[in-house]
């Protein structure tokens, strides 16, 4: 009995939808607006999530050591930094390495590197670079290397300095450009959900209003509340379904120009690989929002007309 219902509520949509005509193809139109604003803000997520991590990857902690160190002392502390939670990566850096990569930035200057070569030695220190899963732990893994008996060997501090101090400025502004994005994007997304859905209740209920009379003779013969909304709830689907698809559709073509013209704007972000490979979580939420605001603005469309 509940199958026959259903079948017969699924039917009645699609005759509904069929013979809305203009005002079908009118209402599709504004979802797949709707819609595509939902996928932009899911490639915009995507581009400052991309951003904020690369940003991210640039900044760390440099740990210098006194030329007198034990490179095994030096390698004791990189095992303790990567015991850490907070650590994300840890990368030893020798006193020669340090000396090769300088020469190497400075091959084009003759006078620095004659007056490296007169220093007769290599007054360049050992390094670890700390880098941390979030820009906010920097200063709790600094605290850690000042307080850490790793630190000494035979009562000495083999630590030459440690350049936080330098680089606390940017991780602090990075700290809450990423907080603010965040909260940013969290009220942007809520802001444009609920425009969205206003935008479905009006488009919907205005293909509703064209069968307001037979909506009314349903009610005064006894038909139930689900048995009139359920036809128009499944309009409302189909309507989402069909402008997704096209949202899905016309993104092909978008993504393959925005990438194009903008390649190398975004420090490497690629609009079409991302929409390639991430197209399972595009499809899913685009296909769950039209599902979603088509149902729930039917729903909310038709509830006037029930009150006869």
């Amino acid at each position: 009995m509940k199958w026959m219902l259903s079948k017969r509520m699924m039917i009645a949509g699609g005759k509904n939808f069929a013979r809305g005509g203009a005002v079908s193809a009118a209402t599709v139109l504004i979802m797949t607006v709707t819609l595509a604003i939902i996928a932009s803000l899911i490639f915009l997520s995507a581009l400052l999530t991309y951003t904020l991590q690369t940003v991210s990857d640039k900044v760390d902690v440099s740990v210098y050591f006194v030329t007198t160190a034990a490179e095994a002392d030096i390698l004791a502390v990189k095992d303790q930094l990567q015991k850490l939670p907070q650590v994300a990566s840890v990368s030893y850096t020798s006193a020669d390495e340090a000396l090769v990569a300088f020469r190497e930035r400075h091959a084009t200057d003759q006078l620095t590197l004659q007056a490296l070569n007169e220093l007769g030695g290599n007054p360049l220190d050992a390094s670890l670079e700390v880098r941390a899963k979030n820009p906010s732990q920097y200063e709790s893994i600094v605290k850690f290397l000042e307080a850490s008996p790793v630190l000494s060997s035979g009562g000495t501090s083999i630590v030459d300095r440690i350049n936080y101090a330098q680089n606390k400025e940017i991780i602090d502004r990075l700290s809450l450009a990423i907080q603010a994005t965040r909260e940013v994007g969290i009220a942007v997304i809520i802001l444009f959900a609920l425009a969205s859905i206003l935008i479905a209740f009006a488009t919907v209920r205005l293909a509703i209003y064209t069968a307001k009379e037979e909506i009314a003779v349903m009610r005064l013969v006894g038909a139930s509340n689900i048995y009139i909304q359920g036809p128009f709830v499944v309009t409302g689907v189909i309507t989402g379904v069909i402008a997704s698809l096209l949202v899905l559709l016309l993104l092909l073509p978008a993504t393959w120009y925005a990438s194009s013209k903008t390649a190398g704007w975004f420090g490497g972000f690629d609009v079409a690989l991302y929409y390639s490979e991430h197209f399972a979580l595009v499809f899913s939420i685009l296909m769950f929002s039209g599902i979603f605001l088509g149902a729930v603005a039917s729903v909310l469309a038709i509830n006037k007309y029930l009150k006869v």
